[in-house]
């Protein structure tokens, strides 16, 4: 997969969020709800002017250009609202985590924060490097709009239903652009060109000959999605109170962040079980039979969702801001560890697969096979 070069211009403009917020976080107007609302819309609104007026072109070229700029922005923001829940930056973003979204305070909250100020950093810089210069980024986008899209699954109604519910303010509601903005963002996304492949007609068909057997690297994937499907489905089942003593003894021995009130991790599994695994059910069908193309495209997008997803559930697990009764076990970390990595690798492995060699998911040509034509 071609990796374009990062936008240095967009990395810039982010990084004056730095003396921003430093200076937002001693304005006494800032300490109330509705004016943090207020503010936080204004300065998103002259960051959009500021990026129109420096970048007509590319944003004409491709409008996703202004979006990955503005959260580019937020993204650094979000990377000091980690950091600084967990002492390592002091003076930045006090007030909005205060007055504004109380709920990043959590584990899970502080995770999907460093998730969005890294990989997602990266991807912004990365797309918006790609628009500048006129080339493909889809299949970082297909990643991107995963990860996106499983983190407002999980944090929106998270918020919405545990303990903090009732913590509710006016800022919450910025997230209404960041539910409507991924749904346009992935259309554009998927309708953009894909990347040609060398595959020719005859290597193809010869490919989509082989059986399951005579494909080892497809046979463990379908094993690996097979016995994740399972994992995925009995989590699903502790979460929702599954009587059963197995249900039982996982929640109290290895996973007891499964039912901590912040109610993330149960919207988590209930994510894992309505939407992930159909798709490991349906990606193991795919790599059985041949001519499945949309499974490339499918695969980069859960990737990037569990990726996130995972990222955010182990992390937040282990973290000083979940209640001691609900970490993962000393006795239990290396096999909620492992269990844990191996779920968040198994799509990613998916992913590399179908992009190394996608010949088995093309859609076969018609006609005969050319060297089986005499040659006169």
């Amino acid at each position: 997969m071609d990796i374009p070069p990062l936008a240095g211009k967009i990395a810039a403009l982010s990084l004056g969020a730095l003396p921003l917020s430093y200076a937002l976080n001693h304005v006494s107007a800032l300490s109330h709800p509705l004016g943090l609302a207020l503010m936080s819309t204004l300065i998103l609104g002259l960051l959009f002017v500021a990026i129109y007026s420096l970048s007509p072109g590319e944003i004409y070229y491709d409008p996703l250009y202004a979006v990955f700029a503005v959260f580019a922005f937020t993204s650094v923001v979000d990377l000091f609202i980690a950091l600084q829940e967990d002492g390592y930056a002091v003076g930045f973003m006090e007030f909005f985590t205060k007055e504004g979204e109380p709920y990043l305070r959590t584990a899970h909250g502080v995770f999907i924060c460093y998730w969005d100020g890294t990989v997602h950093y990266v991807l912004y810089l990365a797309m918006a490097g790609a628009i500048h210069r006129r080339k493909r980024y889809r299949n970082l986008g297909l990643y991107w709009l995963g990860s996106f899209i499983m983190s407002i699954l999980v944090f929106l109604p998270g918020n919405l239903l545990g303990k903090y519910s009732s913590e509710i303010r006016p800022a919450f509601f910025l997230a209404i652009p960041y539910v409507l903005v991924p749904c346009w963002a992935g259309m554009r996304v998927f309708n953009q060109s894909r990347a040609p492949t060398c595959c020719t007609p005859n290597v193809v068909q010869e490919e989509q000959r082989k059986g399951i057997l005579r494909r080892p690297v497809d046979l463990a994937l379908v094993i690996y999605l097979t016995l994740a499907g399972f994992f995925t489905l009995f989590r699903g089942l502790v979460v929702l109170d599954c009587p059963t003593d197995a249900c039982f003894v996982y929640i109290y021995q290895y996973e007891p962040y499964l039912q901590d009130p912040v109610a993330y991790p149960k919207v988590q599994m209930l994510v894992y079980m309505f939407y992930v695994l159909p798709f490991f059910g349906l990606a193991a069908y795919a790599l059985i039979f041949p001519g499945c193309s949309w499974l490339p495209d499918w695969a980069l997008v859960f990737a990037g969702a569990v990726g996130q997803a995972q990222f955010s559930h182990m992390g937040a697990s282990m973290h000083v801001r979940t209640p001691f009764t609900y970490r993962v076990p000393d006795d239990a970390w290396a096999c909620f560890f492992g269990f844990n990595l191996l779920y968040a690798l198994g799509p990613h492995l998916l992913a590399f697969r179908c992009l190394w060699q996608p010949a088995f998911f093309l859609r076969p040509p018609p006609g005969p096979l050319d060297h089986h034509k005499k040659n006169h």
